[in-house]
């Protein structure tokens, strides 16, 4: 891009304003290095970014960018192995922490953000090192005591040291006879060794070494010699201190300089976050909005605004390169033509640097590889020659390079010299740049181009009005309608005498009169346009609001209707329920007068029915004992536990594990099942089974397990290989026991424990099913386990 046409467009005054939004040096400096771009994508890609920002920062104003230091400095001295200062290790460890808060807030706000994310995935999270620096160093910039636990006994014998010292010289202070040598009751220090003010003439009464005195001389500065042994003892601790501190900053600076690299990134990513957020920030300051792009040299401002002029800014809306290629502004000086220059050609660059235009939605802006422009002091009173030399040499290097993909600007596009020969070079100038195809609006007071707008094709005129009444611009652009420079008409609302303004018009050729006449023919029909225009727009407006009544009375006749419809359907309901519940009072009244011969008939069905059903049962129960084995021996009239039995209907055997209920069943042990059998269902079994101490022991043992034994298990401070093995003989007495469920209790944070119990409870084939515990059944320290026969 053109630097100088850059300058006259005053972006770097929008940039500064950018830098302004920016909260860290590292946004700063992207903003420093920011030029427009004349690729589509990459305008797109930033212009998006933010849009992204100015959502965000709409949801969620707070975002958390503060913390950010400048960082490049202590990682370049960490690179090279030279160690960080305390100062320098915070700094790292403020921006590093800032980097985590914004990296959380940005990956789990709400919405759809991929460049903002995108950035914020990159930004590094390094917990170690934010820990180690905390630790070791205070928020003032200290190393702190506990950093090592050589520092922390090198400062206790510090400070013991210290305490010794000064109870020997406050003792020497408050000596009635050391006293009358000194000059003052204080300690002070001199280097790092503790002295105390002594009168210069009671230096041979006190003994000791002198450090320092005073300016007059009067003062002597001695160390006790009681007390040079202690600062010499002080000294060489304060040396290993200082030995011992200089390791620990080595070894954070070591920790640091190993992720240099993450940290890096990191930087450029924050750097990128902070930017994109500043350019959301100044959008909303401005009020702008995102424009659409094109490269065909489209545009298309619609109430576009100067961003650099304060206050209430008159809008204005202009459009180039679909129907024509050059716009020729005219009118009078101070009615808004140079800053519709500047607005076009700085909202032009504002978004190939990513920037949202403060204009209307439906603005749309093309893509230019260069943006020309010549834009001159329109207030100048006279122009001289070096004035009109300045501008030629300006666009001369601009017709030089410009072509069909750029913006050319140009303002009193020929003044400075002779009109004649001014018109016909501004004449000749914009032919050239038709031919180049470029892009092109210029400002004149020219009538000669006036006519050459109005005759050629691809070339359009356009004004800006001006108030005659009042003798104020309007700073109101119009396409299409060359402007009046109206000095007669001005002149005369001044007080200048009709006589001179008549004579002046006379000394204008018959042309130029022509032309006058015309344009003010013109400007008169505008005007009338202007009003035909508004009243059409107030009747317009009135049809609306009679569109509108007419639709809410349709709106309320459809409710209405369907309030009546919705009336007549609830009562049809209403009518058809009430006949309904009539219909069926006469229809149970008909089954009440029945022939009471039919209902005995129906009961007698019934009863025979009945019968055959419980024939059939007694069929089924025959059929059944063909199949079952004969009971053999008869059953016992009691039993005890231990007793071992045979259940020949199940052909299995068992031990008893109690005595029969009131309902006659007993509880018999089979395998790993318990059952319930009735008394008469039993026979003692025979055979070398068992004897009948081991029927007893067994009967004793499963009934004092099944006594006994708890629902629950709990494995907390046990290592793991007792914990499986406490869980499998726990397991094997639960089977026995016939309980269905237990609980193994194992504690939330002992991840291997729980990890072998899952592994061991996956395999044993008498486990059902297991799984971890709600917190009505103890929280997530506890596994439920579902047992099988049982």
């Amino acid at each position: 891009m053109n630097e100088k046409s850059i300058r006259q467009l005053e972006l770097p005054k929008i940039l500064a304003k950018l830098k302004e939004c920016c909260t860290s040096s590292l946004g700063k400096k992207l903003v420093e290095e920011l030029h427009p771009s004349a690729d589509i994508g990459e305008v797109s890609t930033r212009l998006q970014e933010t849009t992204e920002a100015r959502e965000v920062l709409r949801r969620y104003p707070l975002v958390p960018l503060g913390g950010i230091r400048e960082i490049e400095e202590p990682l370049r001295k960490a690179q090279i192995g030279r160690l960080l200062e305390p100062f320098e290790l915070l700094a790292v460890v403020d921006t590093l922490r800032a980097s985590r808060r914004l990296k959380k807030f940005l990956l789990e706000i709400e919405g759809d953000f991929p460049l903002l994310k995108k950035e914020a995935a990159s930004l590094a999270v390094l917990r170690e090192i934010e820990r180690e620096v905390n630790e070791a160093i205070t928020p003032e910039g200290e190393v702190a005591d506990h950093a090592s636990a050589e520092l922390l006994r090198i400062r206790k014998q510090i400070r013991n040291i210290q305490d010794r010292i000064k109870k020997h010289l406050e003792s020497i202070l408050r000596s009635p006879e050391q006293q009358k040598y000194l000059q003052e009751k204080i300690i002070t220090l001199r280097g790092d060794r503790y002295v105390v003010p002594v009168k210069q003439e009671y230096r041979s009464f006190f003994p000791g070494l002198v450090h320092d005195q005073s300016a007059s001389g009067a003062t002597l500065f001695i160390e006790p010699m009681a007390v040079v042994e202690l600062n010499n003892e002080l000294r060489r601790l304060k040396a290993a201190e200082q030995k011992e501190i200089e390791a620990i900053l080595a070894q954070l600076t070591t920790l640091i300089s190993a992720k240099i690299p993450q940290i890096r990134e990191t930087l450029q990513a924050l750097a990128r976050i902070d930017f994109i957020m500043a350019k959301g920030r100044l959008s909303e300051r401005m009020d702008a909005g995102l424009p659409s792009l094109n490269q065909e040299g489209r545009i298309k401002l619609i109430g576009a605004r100067h961003p650099l002029i304060p206050g209430s800014v008159v809008p204005i809306s202009l459009h180039l390169g679909k129907d024509f290629d050059i716009l020729v502004i005219t009118g009078p000086n101070t009615g808004g033509k140079t800053v519709t220059l500047k607005t076009v050609g700085l909202l032009t660059l504002m978004a190939q640097c990513g920037l949202h235009v403060p204009a209307e939605a439906g603005t749309e802006l093309a893509v230019f590889g260069q943006v020309f422009a010549d834009i001159g002091d329109e207030q100048s009173i006279e122009q001289s020659l070096s004035t009109f030399s300045s501008h030629m040499t300006n666009i001369v290097n601009i017709l030089q390079v410009a072509d069909d993909n750029s913006l050319v600007l140009l303002d009193e596009l020929g003044a400075g010299t002779d009109p004649t020969e001014g018109s016909a070079l501004a004449i000749a100038i914009l032919e050239y740049l038709q031919q180049k195809r470029a892009k092109t609006i210029a400002t004149t007071h020219y009538s000669e181009l006036k006519i050459f707008a109005f005759n050629t094709d691809r070339v359009e005129n356009a004004s800006v009005e001006f108030d005659i009444d009042t003798l104020q611009p309007t700073y109101r652009l119009t396409i299409g309608l060359p402007g009046r420079s109206n000095a007669f008409e001005i002149a005369s609302r001044l007080g200048l005498s009709p006589e001179v303004v008549n004579r002046a018009r006379q000394h204008l050729s018959g042309e130029e009169m022509r032309l006058t006449e015309l344009l003010q023919e013109l400007e008169e029909k505008r005007r009338v346009s202007e009003r035909e225009r508004k009243e059409i727009e107030k009747l317009k407006g009135q049809l609306e609001l009679l569109k509108n009544e007419l639709e809410l009375k349709k709106a309320e006749l459809e409710q209405k209707e369907a309030r009546i419809l919705k009336e007549a359907y609830e009562k049809g309901q209403e009518i058809i329920k009430e006949y309904r519940q009539k219909a069926e009072a006469v229809v149970k009244e008909m089954e009440y007068t029945l022939d009471e011969e039919f209902r005995k008939a129906r009961v007698r069905a019934e009863q025979q029915a009945r019968e055959k059903l419980k024939d059939m049962d007694r069929q089924l129960d025959e059929e059944i004992d063909k199949y079952t084995p004969a009971q053999k021996g008869t059953a016992p009239s009691t039993v005890k536990p231990g007793d071992y039995v045979e259940i020949p209907r199940l052909q299995q055997k068992g031990y008893v594990v109690s005595e029969p209920n009131t309902q006659g069943e007993v509880q018999v042990q089979v395998g790993i099942l318990k059952l319930n059998v009735p008394l008469k269902d039993i026979r003692l079994a025979s055979g070398d089974k068992a004897t009948e101490e081991q029927k007893a022991s067994i009967g004793r043992i499963m009934a004092e397990k099944t006594k006994n034994i708890r629902p629950e298990i709990d494995l907390r401070g046990m290592t793991v290989e007792e914990a499986v093995a406490a869980v499998e003989r726990y397991l094997d007495d639960a089977v026995l026991s016939g309980l269905a469920r237990v609980f193994i209790i194992h504690g939330k944070g002992t991840g291997a424990l729980r990890t072998a119990i899952r592994e061991y409870l996956s395999e044993h084939k008498q486990v059902k099913n297991f799984w971890f515990g709600s917190p009505k059944e103890g929280g997530t320290g506890v596994t439920v386990v579902e047992l099988t026969g049982s």
